[in-house]
């Protein structure tokens, strides 16, 4: 869960994951839909996908019982170098470094290193660096030292406290003046953006939605109905048409941006009155979709689609 989300977002989430699924084997047969709804509004769904493909190894190649060696740990989906280099060395105290951003930057200016970061023999190189100096028996309070020095000594913005550094005597960076410089980091693509028209298509209290399908983004999980490219109001009745639900009348226009990783989506919403309910949809009351359809983040962004609340 802490991959690529704050520790403030995922504590709520963690505390109701464990309480419906306290064991493994809990986690390795829990249907999808019920795991998505668990997991609805982290993101990066492809995590959870992978955390019970993994539940279901652990309880039929292990007996239930987690790996403890870094190849078996690194073999799980859904399992990095860092997080199996995290999980061995804290649970485990094998000599298994856990190179993330903030370690990679404590790395670059101890050794006045120009490489990359980004790159993943960069990375290698300071797993392999670090891996030589971790003390014996104390290999969990290493990895979580090395993270801490990164996150609130030799921090990811502003000037480092080098002063409160235990490692300034050695470090290169603060010798040289070189922490303006230090970590060396490619510039990254910016995000693509496309342009999708969501249609909220209401009819008798209950609105449409279908499930995505099993690859690409966001594969698995439900979502209003959308189409690539933004559409005009008549474009919109005309392909809700097209969908048999009969329209009676646009509601309300909404204009809402969700951004991924790599795409920035920018979406305008329609909800519109329907005559008709087609079988090619799914049709759930408003309580439906809070509590019991796994809508991602940028389908719930809709939520307040009542014609009497902000709209046109």
């Amino acid at each position: 869960m802490l991959q690529q989300t704050r520790t403030e977002t995922v504590k709520t989430y963690y505390l109701r994951f464990l309480e419906r699924l306290p064991t493994i084997a809990d986690l390795a047969v829990c249907p999808d839909d019920e795991l998505n709804k668990l997991w609805e509004g982290l993101g990066y769904y492809s995590r959870a996908r992978n955390l019970k493909k993994a539940a279901q190894i652990v309880a039929g190649q292990y007996g239930g019982h987690f790996p403890e060696d870094y190849a078996s740990v690194r073999a799980l989906p859904g399992i990095g170098d860092y997080t199996a280099g995290a999980v061995c060395s804290i649970c485990f105290e094998r000599k298994t470094p856990a190179v993330d951003g903030n370690v990679l930057r404590v790395w670059s200016r101890l050794c006045a290193s120009y490489e990359d970061i980004l790159k993943p023999e960069t990375k290698r190189a300071a797993a392999e660096t670090l891996a030589t100096v971790y003390p014996e028996g104390r290999c969990g309070d290493f990895t979580q030292a090395l993270m801490e020095l990164g996150a609130l000594v030799c921090r990811p913005n502003g000037e480092p406290d080098c002063a409160a550094c235990p490692l300034r005597s050695i470090c290169r960076a603060a010798a040289e003046g070189l922490w303006t410089e230090l970590p060396v980091r490619a510039k990254k693509r910016p995000r693509r953006e496309e342009e999708r028209t969501v249609f909220l298509l209401e009819c008798g209290g209950k609105y449409a939605i279908l499930k995505r399908t099993a690859k690409g983004l966001l594969s698995g999980l439900w979502e209003f109905p959308n189409v690539e490219g933004k559409r005009t109001l008549e474009e919109a009745l005309t392909q809700a048409e097209a969908w048999d639900c009969r329209p009676r009348m646009v509601q309300k226009s909404v204009e809402r941006v969700h951004i991924f990783t790599h795409i920035t989506w920018k979406m305008t919403g329609y909800v519109i009155a329907c005559e008709t309910r087609p079988d090619r949809f799914v049709w759930a009351d408003e309580a439906e979709l809070r509590v019991k359809y796994s809508l991602p983040t940028a389908f719930r962004k809709f939520f307040d689609f009542r014609p009497e609340e902000d709209g046109n």
